[in-house]
């Protein structure tokens, strides 16, 4: 009898599940499973295109950034060049130019062509 009572003792009885029933997977809750599956496949593609889409207008709002400065720079150098002096100063620098009475010299290097002033 000592077998026989091994054999049906809860712990021999319940062998490898260790004490747990088998899982069983009930028509309603696959259902919801494969619900919940196809959502998160669906989601996928709006995700990524969500994503392109935030780096492509972070791209963009650097690059307004940077046109924004440009655009800064370029109305003070508009501002600069309607100033009576720096036209001035431009005209003697950049042209050669004197004002009426004046005389102009350029100097020349010994051997050397004259080298024109950076005026851009």
């Amino acid at each position: 009898m000592s077998t026989r009572a091994a054999a049906t003792s809860p712990a021999a009885a319940q062998g490898s599940t260790h004490g747990r029933k088998p899982l069983r997977l009930r028509p309603r809750a696959a259902v919801l499973l494969f619900a919940m599956f196809m959502v998160g496949m669906l989601a996928i593609a709006p995700s990524r295109a969500y994503l392109d889409q935030r780096a492509v207008l972070h791209q963009l709002e650097q690059q307004a950034a940077q046109l924004e400065q440009q655009n800064r720079d370029l109305e003070q150098r508009v501002a600069d060049l309607n100033d009576p002096r720096t036209l001035e100063r431009l005209a003697r620098e950049c042209l050669g130019m004197v004002m009426p009475g004046e005389i102009g010299f350029v100097t020349i290097p010994k051997g050397q062509a004259p080298v024109p002033p950076d005026c851009g």
